[in-house]
């Protein structure tokens, strides 16, 4: 069986020698089916390919999905228990003690900011950001009104390949 990117060459070669009249009409016409046969061959094999790796694909979103939900799950629960051992020990007025096992400790974490009223806080404070471009309006108003935006931004349709 031939590459794909051989039978893109041999394709090219019979174009070139298309217009060569000293060429049998059925020796080009039985050379250009068997291209064409190669190339449907060829395409099913990468199809095959193309839906194992989809599948594959599709198999690892969906396990991601599932780890980070089961990440989720465990991130709750173990703040849960932080929490309420906290609670516990600050209840109890019990900020420090050791176990066999280990050492618990209730500290005073680093100063964080807590903003009351930001519409207060001096210019100095803000950084400023580029605007960004709204992608998905600017497409619906150049659809709706394409001369509006002539030399500005206009459309493109693209093509992609589809195996059913």
């Amino acid at each position: 069986m031939l590459k794909l990117y051989e039978i893109a060459q041999e394709y090219m070669q019979l174009c070139e020698i298309v217009e060569d009249t000293d060429v049998d009409e059925q020796v080009f016409e039985d050379t250009l089916a068997g291209i064409e046969a190669e190339l449907e061959e060829k395409a099913d094999a990468y199809a095959v390919i193309l839906a194992n790796l989809d599948n594959d694909t599709e198999k690892i979103d969906k396990e991601i999905e599932r780890l980070t939900k089961m990440k989720k799950i465990l991130k709750s629960r173990s703040d849960f228990l932080k929490r309420n051992l906290t609670n516990t020990m600050l209840l109890m007025n019990k900020k420090k003690f050791k176990t066999d096992i280990h050492s618990y400790s209730i500290s005073k974490n680093a100063p964080s900011l807590n903003i009351l009223d930001e519409a207060k806080i001096p210019e100095k404070y803000m950084i400023a950001q580029e605007p960004k471009l709204d992608r998905k309006a600017l497409l619906s108003d150049v659809k709706a009104n394409p001369e509006e935006f002539n030399g500005i931004a206009e459309t493109k349709q693209t093509e992609s390949l589809r195996i059913r």
